[in-house]
């Protein structure tokens, strides 16, 4: 018997860096003064908050900005950042909505100025009870088009979206049993990929999405396999009389991090994603669960539990110490390798770990749980 364990689419005109205008470099709190014109309404919040947001920018008037960024439509959004002396940094055709315009042209500010890929564009998705059921839940990074995807009626957990935010994998029970399902999110189709024997839970796309990384039960006992994004050729990746669970990709895709109970309270372990001996992580806390790799592959962050209550730490991989920065379940890296999201109650919280600042950017979808982050 089986049993249960718990289109955006680019156009492509020119992207036009000047030559002679470095990208700057931001070091912690240093935040480049921007000011904004040619948007107004919507388009002008969206664009203010996806800014703000990324920590790297402060919105101010034209006399104090150091770059403005600006805006023309004519069927579509054009924007251009021009700096103090003139200098043209970015300017780029967008098409699709006016939303989805603005928080590319929201990363690409981030990225020609800043350095470093931002996350406006994004997308998140978890598992919300508004229902009374466990169902997934889909949103833009800044909580923004909240949508239902699922609607099975059933219990629908452990969503793992791909890299490219176009679909996801996710944990449902419409068999009967703990089968994952992938769904193309701008069509809704969905199909059945892994549905082996026992359990099958927790899949998350390797970095390229051509890979799951996924527990399963099929041999016997709950152990980490990859397989194709597909469901096929699982390759066994553990063998522990543990619960072996979440496992999370290196950005290389060439290992994992997952957590297991093989020693007694959960721990986290570093394996190659092609199997071998898997080396247990020090941080210096107890109890270990619901890893996340950050994009930039220097951290890891995770659960830990005291008292009773879960709490979010970072874990430094280069041979640093682990810090806790929040009360709160299942942290998943923004892009920028800056941002976490993590599950506090009935909220989303987005978390600047540079700054501490902590932002709940969506409510209302009952208690929340199990967020995943596309990249």
């Amino acid at each position: 018997m089986r049993f249960a364990l718990a289109s955006l689419l680019f156009l492509l005109p020119s992207l036009t860096l000047a030559a002679e205008e470095p990208k700057i470099r931001i070091v912690k709190s240093t935040k480049v003064n921007i000011a904004i014109t040619g948007f107004s309404g919507g388009d002008l919040d969206t664009l203010k908050r996806d800014l703000a947001n990324s920590g790297y920018f402060a919105i101010t008037g034209a006399d104090q900005a150091q770059f403005t960024a600006s805006a023309s439509e004519s069927g579509g959004l054009h924007g251009t950042v021009t700096a103090q002396d003139g200098k043209v940094s970015l300017s780029k055709n967008y098409g699709g909505s006016g939303r989805a315009a603005v928080h590319r042209f929201a990363d690409d500010i981030t990225e020609a100025l800043a350095g470093v890929r931002g996350i406006a564009s994004t997308k998140i998705a978890f598992v919300g009870t508004r229902s009374g059921k466990k169902e997934i839940y889909t949103c833009d990074a800044d909580g923004s088009n909240l949508v239902q995807l699922t609607h099975d009626g059933t219990i629908s957990v452990s969503p793992g979206i791909s890299p490219d935010g176009q679909s996801l994998v996710y944990t449902g029970y419409q068999s009967g049993y703990a089968d994952v399902y992938r769904i193309t999110l701008a069509s809704g189709a969905r199909t059945r990929v892994l549905k082996y024997p026992g359990t099958n839970s927790g899949a998350k796309f390797s970095p390229d999405g051509g890979k799951l990384a996924v527990t399963m039960s099929k041999d016997g006992n709950p152990e980490i396999y990859v397989t194709s994004s597909g469901g096929g050729a699982a390759r066994r990746i553990t063998r522990t009389p543990g619960v072996e669970s979440s496992p999370t990709w290196s950005p290389d895709g060439g290992e994992l991090i997952y957590s297991s109970d093989d020693s007694g309270s959960p721990q986290l372990y570093r394996v190659s994603a092609a199997g071998g001996t898997p080396t247990r992580l020090a941080t210096g806390f107890g109890y270990n669960t619901a890893p996340c790799w950050s994009p930039d592959g220097k951290k890891v962050a995770f659960n830990t539990r005291g008292g009773g209550s879960f709490s979010v730490a970072i874990l430094d991989l280069n041979g640093g110490t682990a810090r806790t920065v929040g009360d709160g379940e299942g942290p998943a890296w923004g892009a920028d390798s800056r941002h976490l999201v993590f599950a506090s109650g009935s909220s989303l919280i987005l978390l600047d770990t540079q700054t501490g600042t902590r932002t709940a950017i969506v409510g209302g979808a009952g208690k929340i749980s199990e967020p995943t982050w596309s990249r």
